[in-house]
């Protein structure tokens, strides 16, 4: 007699698309409707998050926002008129603004890698909530054929007991 597959086992053919045997089947159907399988993908993902990752987010929340974006514009004029205008003969950085167009490169070369990693993370996080969203339509396609199937035997036997009792009519 073969041996008692593990829920390990019954997944990993299950996800991996492998021909299950009935008792298989079975197995996996009761595994999957007494355990839940879903979870909450922004609570494992925080009890993840390294100090890095948190960085990371927090600098592309901050960079991706209007309020940045103004302040940043804001910054820049004032930066063209303080030095381009108000101290056009002792300016710091005389036009053509080669100290500032040093800034703002630093400033791009070390946000774009940050807010990079954030996207990664993110990608990862929306992976993990496929995945999670594929098992739990799994186990409610599981259920549903399982209900039909205890459906399709309760009508077959009500059909058995009508005709046993109109036999008995008669």
């Amino acid at each position: 007699m073969k041996n008692k597959l593990t829920k390990k086992q019954l997944v990993t053919m299950l996800l991996k698309d492998k021909e299950l045997e009935s008792k298989d089947e079975e197995e996996l159907l009761d595994l999957l409707i007494d355990q839940p399988i879903s979870i909450d993908v922004d609570k494992f993902e925080d009890s993840t998050m390294k100090f890095g990752d948190k960085v990371a987010d927090k600098v592309s929340e901050v960079a991706g926002s209007w309020a940045f974006i103004i302040c940043f514009v804001s910054f820049l004029i004032i930066w063209i008129v303080v030095n381009g205008v108000l101290l056009a003969t002792n300016a710091i950085d005389p036009y053509p603004f080669i100290l500032l167009n040093l800034v703002l490169s630093c400033i791009a070369a070390i946000q774009a890698p940050i807010i990079m990693m954030s996207q990664n993370r993110q990608a990862k996080k929306d992976s993990l909530r496929n995945q999670n969203d594929y098992r739990i339509d799994l186990k409610s396609e599981l259920i549903l054929e399982e209900l039909h199937d205890k459906m399709d035997n309760i009508l077959k036997n009500q059909k058995e007991i009508m005709k046993y009792i109109n036999s008995k009519k008669e």
